[in-house]
């Protein structure tokens, strides 16, 4: 049952413990009181991940706060929750103020950063991932800059224009095809692209709509050849003897029926030569950003050559494949970093998963139950496989994610072949 916290502006009710006056239920979690020694974890954002990651850290001991701006699954699992305007510096930094978490973690991309920083100055409150991190999450251009030009890593070649004349100049240099994306959103949301002079005005209009964060730039990347796209979990620890890094094994990935379904599979096998050079490029952007979790360094991959393309700095949809594949989660990983805990990236077999999505404004279907079991039960009666079917909207996105497909074999074939299967029970639901 959770809890709401009093005394903060709320654009929607929030329902208090049954039966417990919220005087006197305020009192009995207080997480740093006398009536509750555990760590106090405030998740800013509560969508689908967000409720597998409170989950993670209640296991774990810690009391586990989800604020948001709406209502979300995590706060349907959490001790307690607010609803706030999380891009509102000062009633997020009085929300913080009031619960005195022992840690923040940032889970949602539209958070007021200089809230967070304000709060990372403290010495009793510890920010992940690190303000700078949460900045350069949502600033593509901030994130290639870095990596590129301050850490020289190799990648792609990429502009950036503040308008559709200066994206025509730029395509007209760089030729075709060129792929153009916004500075700011989730990985693919509004990309295009561009065979041709007159894709220039879509690909403008359809990166600066992308997205819930207003923007008028966008990036634009030269079209390279690649065998795959790999995806590097890394989990920066600190211990006594500094910082440590430990990667768990890569994970393939690719869009399927446009961009409503993503197939992921680990292990994606890479030579030797270009797995070397892939946790090369991932320690050193981890490395700069700094903190503790898991960071999730995406990267092209031809031949021995290994490119940079970008890094989420906490866990994603293509790690959802180490439910299954994994010892420890990706959101268990998370979670372990950050308490200080002790993490292994063990992965006891090969798995694959199919996350199924619908638009954010997609209304919301409810099946009836008959259906939702005639359904499981067809989709689980392959082999080694599981789901996750997803209720609410997820608040953090901009595409609604339906479900996840889940299968694991001896080897990845069989696996990717089991979780279509699984897949495509599922999409009878919606």
């Amino acid at each position: 049952m959770t809890e709401s916290l009093e005394g903060e502006s709320t654009s929607e009710p929030v329902t208090p413990v049954e039966g417990v006056a919220p005087e006197a239920s305020s009192q009995q979690v207080t997480a740093n009181g006398p009536a509750d020694h555990r760590a106090t974890v405030m998740l800013l954002g509560s969508g689908e991940l967000s409720r597998e990651l409170a989950l993670a850290f209640q296991r774990l001991g810690a009391v586990v706060i989800a604020v948001d701006r709406h209502y979300g699954a995590a706060h349907g699992v959490a001790d307690r929750s607010a609803v706030v305007k999380m891009n509102d510096a000062e009633e997020l930094t009085a929300l913080i103020g009031r619960e005195n978490p022992r840690y923040v973690v940032a889970e949602s991309g539209v958070i007021a950063t200089d809230a967070l920083l304000a709060v990372a100055e403290r010495d009793d409150v510890e920010v992940f991932p690190t303000p700078r991190s949460t900045r350069l999450a949502l600033d593509r251009e901030g994130m290639r800059r870095l990596a590129s030009d301050e850490l020289g890593l190799p990648t792609a070649p990429f502009w950036f224009a503040g308008s559709v004349e200066e994206l025509g100049a730029v395509a007209e240099h760089a030729g075709f095809p060129l792929v153009v994306k916004p500075v700011s959103g989730v990985l693919r949301d509004g990309q295009s692209v561009l065979l041709r002079p007159e894709d220039v005005e879509p690909a403008w209009q359809r990166a600066i709509a992308a997205g819930r964060i207003a923007h008028s730039r966008v990036m634009a990347e030269t079209v390279v050849e690649v065998d795959y796209e790999v995806t590097l979990l890394t989990v920066r620890t600190t211990g006594p003897t500094g910082p440590a890094l430990t990667f768990c094994e890569p994970i393939g990935h690719r869009q399927g029926d446009g961009d409503e379904v993503l197939e992921v599979w680990q292990p994606q096998q890479m030579n030797p030569a270009a797995l070397d050079a892939a946790k090369s490029i991932a320690a050193r952007i981890v490395n700069s950003l700094g903190g503790r979790g898991v960071f999730a360094v995406e990267l092209l991959v031809r031949g021995d050559e290994v490119y940079f393309s970008d890094v989420r700095t906490r866990p994603h949809d293509t790690g959802m494949v180490t439910l299954r594949s994994q010892r420890l989660s990706v959101f268990e990983l998370h979670a372990r970093a950050i308490l200080g805990l002790a993490v292994d990236t063990i992965m006891i077999s090969p798995g694959a998963a199919e996350i199924r999505y619908g638009g954010a404004e997609a209304p919301v279907t409810e099946p009836a139950a008959a259906d939702v079991t005639a359904v499981l039960s067809e989709a689980l009666e392959t082999q080694e496989s599981d789901v996750r079917l997803f209720g609410r909207p997820d608040e953090t996105e901009d595409r609604r994610r339906l479900g996840v497909a889940l299968a694991t074999a001896p080897d990845v074939i069989i696996a990717r072949d089991r979780a279509r299967r699984v897949g495509a029970a599922l999409r009878k639901l919606w």
